[in-house]
Order: C-alpha cells, then sequence, then structure tokens
C-alpha cells in the first residue's frame, strides 16, 4: 500500500469514528432530554447538538484538508 493510500485510509478512520462518537453524543442527549421532561422539547435539544458537532467536525475537517497540503 502507498504511503498516500494509507494517509486516505487513516483520514478516513479518523472521519468514521468522529461520526460514530457523534451519533452515540446525539443518540445520548436525545435519551437525556427524553428522561428529563424539565428539558423541554427533546427533537430541538438534540438538533442543537447535533449542530455543535456538526461545526466540529467541520473544522477538524477543515484543519485535516488544510495540515494535508
Amino acid at each position: 500500500m502507498s504511503a498516500s493510500a494509507s494517509s486516505a485510509t487513516n483520514q478516513l478512520s479518523v472521519v468514521l469514528l468522529l461520526v460514530v462518537v457523534g451519533v452515540l453524543v446525539l443518540a445520548g442527549m436525545v435519551y437525556v432530554a427524553y428522561r428529563h421532561p424539565r428539558l423541554e422539547k427533546p427533537i430541538s435539544v438534540a438538533a442543537a447538538v447535533a449542530t455543535v458537532l456538526g461545526t466540529a467536525v467541520a473544522a477538524v475537517a477543515a484543519v485535516a484538508v488544510l495540515a494535508a497540503r
């Protein structure tokens, strides 16, 4: 396997790991919001968390792309 293929595989692994962690965190927030009614609208809480995680993933991806140059 060439160096560029290995690097691409590593980047894909990192992205997949971030997606899995993001989904787990989002599911956890939905569960907590559902179980505690004082957190009013579980879907809006989950949407806010998803937005923050999406922004964080985009920032990490941008840094990875810039670092690869």
